[in-house]
């Protein structure tokens, strides 16, 4: 595969932008080389610099769950620009987005619109605080929650580790009151409330992990969560960034039936369009300025723009429902590429959830982010790139979620497990 124009390119940026890239997942490290400039999307296909047609399965890393360049919300897009991109006013586009994401989630009975998903965990967990009166966050090793300082934390070997900040730049005093405890591991969770009764302002998780790879919740742990933090006071936040509108239309939430009182999302809601949200419980919300004291505010946001693509994205949902079917094709290539790896004779485990899956390196199923950083990073590495060399374009790293969009074929999935045959044979 020829990728010139894509090293010039990357050569460029590296010369007036940090790293060569605005985020750094983008820039390849995980597997090494330099990463594809891409000149446009179509369907589930991305096409580079130097015309490679690429099949896709990191849909911008989960918002194009329709595709890339689906015709309806490229229209709303078209004609919502008509008027204009931005007026630092209300807008009825807001409302009409707003009222859609409450229906599809009754956890959710106010919402906030904010431009990032960093923006709404940083939101979420200032509410969370001034809400209960209370300090201690508690979060969990693996879960990404955006570059919010005071969740930029690294578990440690202790049960209950406090946190560590993991970025130079995060003062430890920003760290300080945050709690980083082991995903699925309730008894840390309930010795913690035990042991602090009064002391825990909110719970934030992502109900199906996504940035450790894809890591599902334990039979019990989601529920267990949900508990503890009714029995005391505390608020348990949902991180819907990721699985919001993804795994079922209602979200992880709807999935598995919890009731949170506080929702992040972004992604999906925006159609690829820079949008986040945060909502929940009425009482909850209406202690955000202008309502209440806590303050937020952002000049860019409910973006007319980014409403009416992400309101065009659900309402395509909604009309086509292709939430079965996305799942029943990601399990079978799922069941695809744990047979190929198997035939390959490696050590090997693959999750699932919705349209999302990873297939992880390593022989023990993952739980957790210890069990995640085991996995075998350097044989990811060479599959990555074998599948490049095969036109499957696949996340830059071990540790992160594949999406299926409703515009991959069963064709696709079929020619990604062939590839998939082909380059894990030649890594045994």
């Amino acid at each position: 595969m020829n990728r010139d124009q894509s090293r010039k390119h990357f050569e460029r940026a590296c010369r007036v932008i940090p790293g060569g890239v605005n985020s750094p997942a983008r820039a390849f490290g995980g597997v090494g080389g330099d990463p594809l400039y891409i000149a446009r999307g179509e369907g589930a296909h991305l096409f580079d610099v130097d015309g490679n047609r690429l099949l896709d399965y990191v849909g911008s890393w989960g918002p194009h769950i329709l595709g890339h360049n689906h015709p309806a919300v490229v229209e709303a897009v078209q004609q919502s620009l008509l008027c204009g991109t931005s007026f630092g006013a209300p807008t009825e586009a807001e409302t009409l987005l707003a009222e859609t994401i409450i229906e599809a989630m009754p956890s959710i009975e106010q919402v906030r619109m904010v431009s990032s998903g960093t923006e709404a965990t940083m939101s979420a967990i200032r509410l969370a605080r001034g809400f209960t009166g209370r300090d201690v966050i508690v979060k969990f090793a693996g879960c990404y929650h955006g570059h919010v300082d005071s969740l930029l934390v690294q578990a440690g070997s202790a049960a209950t580790t406090l946190g560590v900040p993991s970025s130079p730049g995060v003062p430890k005093g920003c760290t300080a009151d945050t709690v980083c405890l082991e995903f699925n591991d309730l008894p840390q969770v309930e010795a913690l409330f035990a042991s602090r009764p009064r002391s825990v302002a909110g719970v934030i998780v992502e109900p199906v992990v996504g940035n450790m790879g894809v890591v599902l919740p334990e039979c019990g742990f989601l529920e267990g969560l949900s508990a503890l933090c009714r029995r005391y006071g505390a608020l348990l936040i949902f991180d819907e960034v990721m699985t919001g509108f993804r795994v079922a239309y209602g979200g992880a939430q709807a999935r598995f039936g919890i009731r949170p009182d506080l929702t992040t999302l972004g992604k999906i809601i925006g159609g690829g369009m820079p949008v986040g949200a945060y909502g929940g419980r009425k009482d909850v919300m209406q202690r955000i300025s202008p309502a209440g004291p806590v303050y937020q505010a952002g000049t860019l946001s409910g973006n007319p723009l980014a409403m009416a693509c992400g309101l065009a994205t659900l309402r395509v949902l909604k009309e086509t429902d292709p939430y079965a079917r996305l799942e029943q094709e990601t399990a079978r290539l799922a069941r695809g590429l744990s047979q190929a790896a198997r035939d390959a004779g490696l050590p090997h485990t693959v999750a699932s959830a919705g349209s999302m899956f990873t297939l992880f390196f390593s022989g023990n199923p993952v739980v957790n982010y210890k069990l995640a950083t085991q996995c075998d990073t350097k044989r990811f590495a060479r599959y990555f790139w074998g599948m490049i060399e095969r036109g499957i374009y696949l996340p830059c790293s071990q540790f992160e979620a594949n999406f299926v969009s409703a515009a991959h074929t069963p064709a696709d999935i079929d020619a990604t497990i062939a590839a998939a045959h082909e380059v894990l044979a030649g890594l045994a």
